[in-house]
């Protein structure tokens, strides 16, 4: 499920038409559309971490923690980190940074019954990579005890990307679990006896579950206000917001 780019932009001009507050511009709402889904994405992590913190219920659709995770679940996603010259590459689509993965590779002499004694088996296990300080690394590789191992692998994120560590420094087999970012969206159009038309083709509709809706037109006209030096459009639009989230949070 996702919302509609046309749908929202034809409420946020239709609101706007009725109250005489101006036009904005499809250049203009684009910029707008995209702060309002970041936001909207932005605050699913806060509320988690509070709704975490309270008692669910055993209503089927109306657990709080089990809904935002539904909208989030969408964006969960994992690829193998590319290795450029002396360290990990982060996906370029990242939003959060989620579990790295080891893919440790070991070969074995097994008896075989075609192939005979002696033949070769690669099993790989998969192993979570431990992340820590970089004023920790100096520590922990000096001691025999800590010292980092394939089956043990540890990394240390710069602002580059990391480096991962094994029996030696890792250059491949490394993956990452993580939450992507929401596409850019935006609201394609074309020229028509000078009007702007929707074209579908150049459209890209937001990627937020189909109940943010309503918040994103929300969000859109508080944008809208500050931008046209509006203030009862942006009061009339964040007492919405604000009503909104305290029917949730209560």
């Amino acid at each position: 499920m996702s919302v509609s780019i046309d749908t929202v932009y034809q409420r946020v001009l239709s609101i706007l038409n009725k109250e005489q507050r101006g036009y904005v511009t499809p250049q203009e709402f684009n910029l707008f559309a995209n702060q309002a889904q970041l936001d909207l994405f932005e605050q699913y992590f806060y509320d988690i971490n509070q709704f975490g913190r309270i008692p669910g219920n055993d209503t089927e659709y109306s657990d709080m923690l089990t809904l935002l995770n539904e909208k989030i679940n969408v964006f969960e996603t994992s690829a193998t980190a590319a290795y450029d010259v002396n360290h990990f590459n982060l996906p370029a689509d990242l939003y959060r940074l989620g579990t790295i993965i080891y893919e440790n590779s070991t070969t074995k002499l097994v008896l075989d019954p075609v192939s005979g004694p002696n033949t070769p088996v690669t099993t790989i296990e998969q192993i979570e990579v431990e992340r820590i300080n970089a004023n920790e690394f100096l520590y922990i590789n000096s001691s025999p005890f800590t010292k980092p191992k394939n089956v043990r692998p540890i990394y240390v994120a710069n602002q580059d990307g990391f480096k991962a560590y094994g029996d030696s420094e890792l250059t491949s087999g490394i993956k990452c679990n993580y939450i992507r970012k929401p596409a850019t969206v935006n609201w394609g159009y074309q020229m028509v006896f000078g009007e702007a038309l929707y074209n579908a083709s150049t459209s890209t509709n937001f990627e937020l579950h189909a109940s943010e809706e309503t918040e994103l037109v929300i969000k859109i006209l508080e944008l809208a206000g500050i931008s046209t030096r509006e203030l009862q459009l942006y009061q009339v639009a964040a007492g919405e917001e604000i009503k909104n989230t305290q029917q949730e949070k209560a």
